[in-house]
C-alpha cells in the first residue's frame, strides 16, 4: 500500500513501507545534508590517522582508525537502508534525521580522541544519540506499518539493548575495552540479520547503489584533498617539490582510476535479493575504510618525502598500497556477479591489486600506483568492448 492512499500532510505522513519498484527515486536533499555532515566525522578520522602513521604508531593508528570508521560507517549504513524503505519525508522525520545529524557531529568531535588515545566517550554518546533516533524512527514504522511490524520491533529492540551495551562498556575497565568492543560490533551487525527474517523490509536497489556511490565520493574526496595539500606542501616549504609533485600526480591518478572503476559497475543488479544484498552492503566497510585510508597514506608518503616521518620508505609506501589494493580487490569481489563482457575481464582487478602491492618495494611507490590503476581502467574499457562485440 502507497503512502498516498492514506491523508498526509507535510506535519505527519503514516510511516509506510515505500514500494521497492518506485520510479524515479534519487537522494532527497535531506540524505546529501546528512552526508554533508558525516564528512566532517570521516576528514577528522583520516586526519588523525594520519598522524598516528606519522608519529610511528602505525599499528595502533590502524587498529584505532578500523574501530573508529566502523561507528562512522554503521551509523550511516543503517540511516541508508532505513531511509530507503521509509522516507516520509515529513516533519517528524525530518526532526529525528536532524537529532542523528547532531550526533554524526559529535562523533566528529570525539574521533581523534578516540583514535589517538582510546577515549571513546565522546564517539560513544555520539553513536548512541544517532542510534536512539533510529530507534524511535523504527517504533514510528512498527505502529503504522502492520505488514512489517515484527521486523520494525526487532530493530527497535535489539538497537536499544545494545546503545544500553555501549554505554555500560564506557564504565569498563581499560583492558577490557577492545573484547567489548568486538561483542557489541558483532550485535549490532546481527540486528539486520536477525529482523529481516520477520518480515524483510523494502529497499530500493537504485536509490541503495546511489547513496552507496555518494558516500563513495566523499571518502575518495578525502583522497583529492590530500592530493591538493601535498602540492600547496611542495610550493610552500620549497623541500623535495619534485618527489611531492611525482607523488600528488600519482594521488590523483590513483583516485580517478578508483572512482571509475567504482562507478564502472552496475550496482543495481548486484541488488536482487536480500543475502547478495545484504553481502554488498556490509562489504562496503573495506570498501569506504580503505577509500579513506588512501588519503591519510598519500599525506604520510608526502611527510616522508620531505622528512616529517619517522615511518622507512617501505612502511610509507606500505601504507599507500595496502587501502589501494584492498580498494580493488573488493570492489571486484562485491561486484564480481554483475560483471559484463568477456571471462578475461574478471581477472584485471585481482592482477592490479597483486602488482599496486609491488609497488611497494620500488621507488616511486605512489606514482607507480598511479599508473598501475591507470592502466588497469584501459584494460577494463579494452575487454568490456571486447566482450560486447562478442555478444
Amino acid at each position: 500500500m502507497s503512502q498516498s492512499s492514506h491523508p498526509s500532510s507535510v506535519w505527519y505522513r503514516p510511516m509506510l513501507a515505500r514500494h521497492a519498484g518506485e520510479d524515479h527515486r534519487t537522494a532527497s536533499a535531506l540524505e546529501l545534508f546528512f552526508d554533508l555532515c558525516f564528512v566532517a566525522a570521516v576528514a577528522q578520522t583520516s586526519s588523525a590517522f594520519e598522524h598516528e602513521i606519522g608519529t610511528g604508531r602505525a599499528l595502533h593508528g590502524l587498529l584505532g582508525y578500523a574501530l573508529v570508521f566502523f561507528a562512522i560507517w554503521w551509523a550511516w549504513m543503517n540511516f541508508t537502508w532505513f531511509a530507503s524503505a521509509y522516507d516520509t519525508d515529513d516533519v517528524p522525520y525530518r526532526v529525528l534525521t536532524l537529532v542523528q545529524i547532531t550526533g554524526a557531529l559529535v562523533m566528529a568531535a570525539g574521533a581523534a580522541q578516540a583514535l589517538e588515545h582510546g577515549d571513546f566517550t565522546v564517539i560513544t554518546w555520539g553513536y548512541v544519540i544517532m542510534r536512539l533516533a533510529m530507534v524511535t524512527q523504527w517504533l514510528r514504522a512498527a505502529y503504522t506499518d502492520r505488514q512489517r511490524r515484527g521486523s520494525a520491533l526487532r530493530y527497535a529492540l535489539g538497537i536499544l539493548v545494545l546503545q544500553i551495551g555501549w554505554l555500560v562498556r564506557l564504565l569498563l575497565p581499560h583492558d577490557t575495552g577492545l573484547v567489548s568492543f568486538a561483542v557489541l560490533a558483532v550485535g549490532e551487525l546481527a540486528v539486520p540479520v536477525w529482523a529481516e527474517r520477520a518480515v524483510g523490509t523494502t529497499w530500493h536497489p537504485q536509490h541503495i547503489a546511489e547513496r552507496y556511490g555518494l558516500f563513495t565520493l566523499i571518502v575518495l574526496g578525502e583522497s583529492v584533498m590530500a592530493a591538493g595539500l601535498a602540492v600547496r606542501t611542495a610550493l610552500d616549504t620549497h623541500q623535495e617539490t619534485g618527489s611531492v609533485m611525482a607523488i600528488a600526480l600519482g594521488g590523483i591518478l590513483t583516485v580517478f582510476a578508483l572512482w571509475w572503476l567504482y562507478f564502472a559497475q552496475d550496482a543495481p543488479r548486484r541488488l536482487r535479493a536480500q543475502s547478495t544484498a545484504m553481502l554488498w552492503g556490509y562489504g562496503h566497510y573495506a570498501v569506504f575504510a580503505s577509500a579513506a585510508a588512501v588519503g591519510a597514506a598519500l599525506a604520510v608518503n608526502v611527510a616522508h618525502a620531505t622528512g616529517h616521518t619517522a615511518l622507512t620508505g617501505v612502511q610509507a609506501a606500505a601504507m599507500y598500497t595496502v587501502p589501494v589494493a584492498l580498494f580493488i580487490t573488493c570492489v571486484w569481489f562485491l561486484h564480481r556477479r554483475a560483471a559484463q563482457g568477456s571471462g578475461k575481464a574478471g581477472v584485471v582487478s585481482p592482477v592490479a591489486a597483486l602488482a599496486v602491492l609491488a609497488t611497494t618495494f620500488v621507488p616511486c611507490t605512489v606514482l607507480c600506483t598511479g599508473a598501475i590503476a591507470s592502466l588497469m581502467m584501459g584494460a577494463h574499457l579494452f575487454t568490456a568492448r571486447r566482450g560486447r562485440q562478442e555478444h
